[in-house]
């Protein structure tokens, strides 16, 4: 009897294992958007992540009469990443992103997370401007 007991516990925390690691950390799908940065923001009460929205051009329509843009919902985990997007919110993006089945609180609250940056554009003129205080850790 005991050892049909282990053999039971320990099929149910191989199925476990293999179904948490399908829903959040199995890539389901990839790809690339491109768009202006809105925000990038670090947040969150536990667990600190980066969560950003990037606004796509073209429109759709809600209801009859109405006018949407697309919005592109994401996180990022990679702070150097974010940094980047941070001082540079408003040029154009095309982001290179990872699709999950589902969000875990230490990765971000979205699905979609952002890996790397491909391109960067935005007005030949604008300097970035480094901010005078540094926000401590």
């Amino acid at each position: 009897m005991g050892r049909f007991l282990s053999i039971i516990i320990i099929a149910l925390l191989v199925i476990g294992g293999a179904f948490f690691y399908w829903r959040y950390y199995w890539v389901f799908g990839e790809g690339v958007k491109a768009g202006e940065l809105n925000f990038l923001v670090k947040k969150g009460y536990v667990f600190k992540t980066y969560e950003g929205k990037l606004i796509q051009s073209g429109f759709k329509g809600g209801m009859a009469g109405s006018i949407q843009s697309y919005e592109f919902e994401f996180s990022v985990s990679d702070p150097k990443i974010a940094e980047t997007l941070m001082n540079n919110s408003g040029k154009n993006f095309e982001l290179h992103y990872k699709e999950h089945l589902g969000a875990i609180p230490w990765r971000g609250n979205s699905n979609y997370i952002v890996d790397s940056i491909l391109s960067m554009n935005g007005v030949p003129t604008d300097k970035v401007i480094s901010p005078k205080h540094q926000p401590t850790q």
